[in-house]
This record gives C-alpha cells, structure tokens and sequence, in this order.
C-alpha cells in the first residue's frame, strides 16, 4: 500500500471539513499539477495519506484513506484534469509542523522538504513511521 500527502489551505477545506464529511469521503479537485494528478492516478483504493494544511498553520493534521480512484476532477470539463476521492480516518495525536519536519534528519529527503510546492505528493514508509510516531498515532 502507497502512502501520500494531500495539501490543503485550511481555510478553503481543512481537517475539520473532511472529518465533518466521515465517513463519507471527498472529491480531492481542483489539481492543477501534472505531477500531482498523476500521484492521483497511481493511487489505489485504501491507499493512505497525511492530511496537511498549508499556507495557514503548514502542519500535518490527519490521516486519509482513497476511497474511489482517480477520476475526472467535476470542477472543470478540461479532460486532462483528474482526482480521487479521499475519506478521514483519524488526526494525529499531535499536529507535526512544516518546522518540525525540516528539523528532523530523518525525514531530510520528504517531498515536503525538498519540493514543497507539490499538492499531491509520495511518502515513503519509513517517512510514514516517523511522522505517525511524532504525531502520537500508531503507523
């Protein structure tokens, strides 16, 4: 099973928006990144991820599971757009800040670290086991 990242600005959709929204799950649109739709295609069903607000507070908040595979993106008629569907789990015990990550060697090579751009991005599993075990939140 692959792990991800989904960035979101809390104060258009946040963590508490999706965890309103469990156990129904959310269409993840509005993408406008090849890199990042195409993390979208890869991604199969069960498939988790963090939860991550950023502009405002840049902390990893939550875990999210794909609950429907990529799919075109209802925002727009452009074909070339895509999404998946994304369901809240749990949040972590403890939000892990943009700062926290940067500040701990192990997570040094973390998409987030180094190309902190990307909405959609891969986490590796090792990635996986540090944040959730910063966070309070068992792997």
């Amino acid at each position: 099973m692959a792990k991800w990242l989904f960035k979101s600005e809390p104060d258009v959709w946040g963590w508490a928006d999706q965890m309103a929204k469990a156990p129904a799950a959310e269409e993840w649109h509005g993408v406008r990144n090849y890199q990042a739709r195409n993390n979208m295609r890869a991604m199969q069903l069960g498939d988790r991820g963090f939860f991550y607000h950023s502009n405002v507070g840049k902390e990893i908040v939550g875990i999210v599971e794909v609950a429907a595979l990529s799919h075109p993106d209802s925002t727009t008629d452009d074909p070339r757009w895509d999404c998946v569907d994304i369901r809240a789990l749990l949040p972590l015990r403890r939000p892990i800040s943009l700062i926290e990550v940067r500040a701990d060697p192990r997570l040094a090579n973390m998409a987030l670290v180094t190309n902190s751009r990307l909405s959609v991005q891969p986490v590796t599993d090792e990635e996986w086991r540090v944040i959730c075990e910063l966070g309070g939140v068992d792997p």
